[in-house]
């Protein structure tokens, strides 16, 4: 039997991989992961680097994920996969999953988990999460001595984001796109404005930094997109953005 590995490649710097990420992607049998309907798959652009050094007909999947709320198309998409997958661990191939940020943090690779773990051999190599590239961009400590950390979805109810701004000295919200508008009027509910900065494509080379997000327009933003609450510190380090 082969085996399934989930892959982290980070938030976009392709130089973010780990050793150990880039010596698997360049060793697998066959490579799978998520592309829009066009064709393009931001994980496989990510590891451009590995993924050169494999033969020019190394096997590769790529599973093209319709955006819509509706998750039953996505789950379409990831049953026929694991059926596809299945026959390559069955007949003892490596499966590397090739997952942005890290598999396990709002990670598609957890879908295929759930399907495969049962009855396949699974790893899962961490990758550099939008957390952590998002605090190293503007150079910022996420925590420090006593104070505590939320991660919380901008999917909650305004009621929700507001609470965690309210409870916790540092609040990551991800998945804040099509939620900024609601995003931003947590942050004014909850007196944090001035604590936030927004981020778009960390790592990548359209990335964005807003560091006053009261010039932000109360609109939807694009996917790869975040805010990073913290409580400010006199001392702040200098930065290129």
């Amino acid at each position: 039997m082969g085996k399934l590995i989930g892959v982290g490649v980070g938030p976009g710097d392709p130089e973010l991989l780990t050793l150990k990420a880039a010596r698997l992607i360049a060793a697998a049998d066959l490579l799978v992961y998520l592309s829009n309907e066009a064709g393009h798959s931001t994980a496989r652009h990510i590891a451009r680097i590995p993924i050169a050094q494999r033969p020019d007909n190394a096997a590769e999947l790529a599973l093209a994920m319709p955006m819509k709320l509706d998750r039953s198309a996505a789950n379409a998409v990831y049953d026929e996969a694991a059926l596809q997958i299945s026959d390559a661990l069955t007949n003892g191939q490596l499966v590397v999953f090739l997952c942005e940020g890290d598999p396990l943090i709002f990670g598609s690779f957890s879908y295929l988990l759930e399907r495969l773990a049962g009855r396949f051999a699974c790893e899962v190599v961490p990758g550099i999460s939008s957390i952590n590239g998002a605090c190293a961009a503007v150079a910022t400590p996420l925590t420090r001595q006593s104070e505590s950390f939320a991660v919380v979805s901008g999917r909650q109810s305004l009621e929700q984001l507001t609470t965690a701004l309210t409870q916790h000295a540092a609040v990551v919200i991800l998945k804040a796109g099509q939620a900024r508008p609601k995003i931003l009027a947590a942050l004014n509910a909850a007196n944090r404005s001035r604590d936030a900065q927004y981020l778009e494509y960390i790592g990548r080379e359209n990335e964005r930094i807003v560091r006053d997000v009261s010039t932000l327009t109360a609109e939807a933003g694009p996917y790869f997109s975040m805010f990073l609450v913290t409580q400010k510190s006199e001392a702040t380090c200098a930065s290129s953005h």
